[in-house]
């Protein structure tokens, strides 16, 4: 049920991304110009009036704080999958092999002793 509701909540964040990348290039710049002049800043002020800049201040806020809130829901969501998750889910299963058996006992190396002093007439030569 988690689950569902962050793979609701992410694409609901991803649509309110969406609509406040767009109401932010549609605002008119306080210069004239600007990308709100080019993605159609007269269009803005034919459809809600002289309070465009209004309409979009609060369409961006509103926007951004519908975006902090789903943020942070995910967040939250995620640390409750997280701690209530079984220990099944999410893991490769474990497959037990038989035991090898144990190896033929190799016959033993031939222990190699080194001088570790060279005798003195070895020296004088």
């Amino acid at each position: 049920m988690v689950n569902i509701l962050i793979w609701l909540f992410t694409a609901v964040l991803i649509l309110v991304s969406v609509f406040l990348v767009l109401v932010v290039l549609a605002q008119k710049a306080k210069t004239d110009g600007g990308m709100g002049a080019a993605l159609g800043g007269g269009a803005t002020e034919a459809a809600f009036g002289a309070d465009t800049g209004n309409v979009l201040t609060k369409l961006t806020i509103n926007a951004a704080i519908l975006f902090f809130v789903l943020t942070f829901g995910l967040y939250l969501a995620n640390i409750y999958a997280a701690k209530h998750k079984t220990s099944s889910e999410g893991q490769l299963p474990t497959i037990t092999a038989p035991a090898a058996p144990a190896p033929a006992s190799a016959p033993a190396a031939p222990s190699v002793v080194l001088p570790t002093s060279v005798p003195a007439e070895a020296a004088k030569n």
